[in-house]
C-alpha cells in the first residue's frame, strides 16, 4: 500500500509538471481502485453495484478538474480518496433511499386481482369512512387517488400546510384504529 501511494504521488507531481505519460499510467493505475471502492460503497449501501462505472468516472472527472489544487508536498492517496468518498456520498443522495426489487418475481401479483372490488379495497373504504370528512377526503385524494399535497390542497381548496396536517393526522388515526383491532 505505501509504495503504491508512493508511485501514485510521483506519477501526480510528474503529471502536474506536465507530463502527460504519467498522468496516463496514473489514471490507469487508480481506475481500478476506484472501480471496487465505488462498488463497495454502493454495495454496502444496498444499491446495485452496476451504477459504479458513473460513480468512477464522476470521480476521474472531478480528479481531472481539481489536480492543481492538490498539495504537490502531500501524499497523494488520502486526496483522491476523500474525492472518491464525496462523489460516492453525493451519487447515494442523488438515487435517495431506493430498494431494487427484480419485477419479475411479482408478475403475478401485479397481474392483479379481476375488477370486481377486493376484501383490502372494502376494507380500506371502511377505515377511510370512520375518519373526519377532511382527513378522510385527503387521505383519499393522496393515498388512494395518488394525488400530490398541491393537488389536493388545490382540489379541497385547502392550504398545502392543512393538507399535511389533515394527512398526519388522519395516518395517525387510522393507526391507532388499527392498533385496537
Amino acid at each position: 500500500m505505501p509504495e503504491r501511494d508512493e508511485e501514485w504521488t510521483g506519477l501526480m507531481r510528474a503529471a502536474n509538471a506536465g507530463d502527460a505519460v504519467a498522468y496516463h499510467r496514473l489514471l490507469a493505475s487508480i481506475t481500478p481502485v476506484l472501480r471496487a471502492a465505488a462498488r463497495r460503497g454502493l454495495a454496502r449501501a444496498g444499491q446495485p453495484v452496476d451504477q459504479s462505472e458513473d460513480i468512477v468516472q464522476d470521480i476521474l472527472l472531478a480528479v481531472h478538474l481539481k489536480r492543481n489544487t492538490w498539495n504537490a508536498e502531500a501524499p497523494f492517496a488520502p486526496w483522491l480518496f476523500a474525492i472518491a468518498r464525496n462523489k460516492l456520498i453525493d451519487a447515494l443522495r442523488r438515487r435517495g433511499r431506493r430498494v431494487f426489487v427484480n419485477i419479475d418475481d411479482f408478475a403475478e401479483i401485479i397481474a392483479g386481482p379481476p375488477a370486481e372490488e377486493t376484501m383490502a379495497a372494502r376494507d380500506v373504504t371502511a377505515h377511510l369512512n370512520g375518519l373526519s370528512p377532511r382527513q378522510r377526503d385527503v387521505l383519499q385524494s393522496i393515498a388512494v387517488d395518488s394525488a400530490s399535497i398541491a393537488e389536493t390542497a388545490n382540489r379541497l381548496a385547502m392550504s398545502e400546510g392543512a393538507v399535511r396536517v389533515a394527512l398526519h393526522r388522519g395516518l395517525a388515526s387510522l393507526a391507532a384504529k388499527l392498533r385496537k383491532e
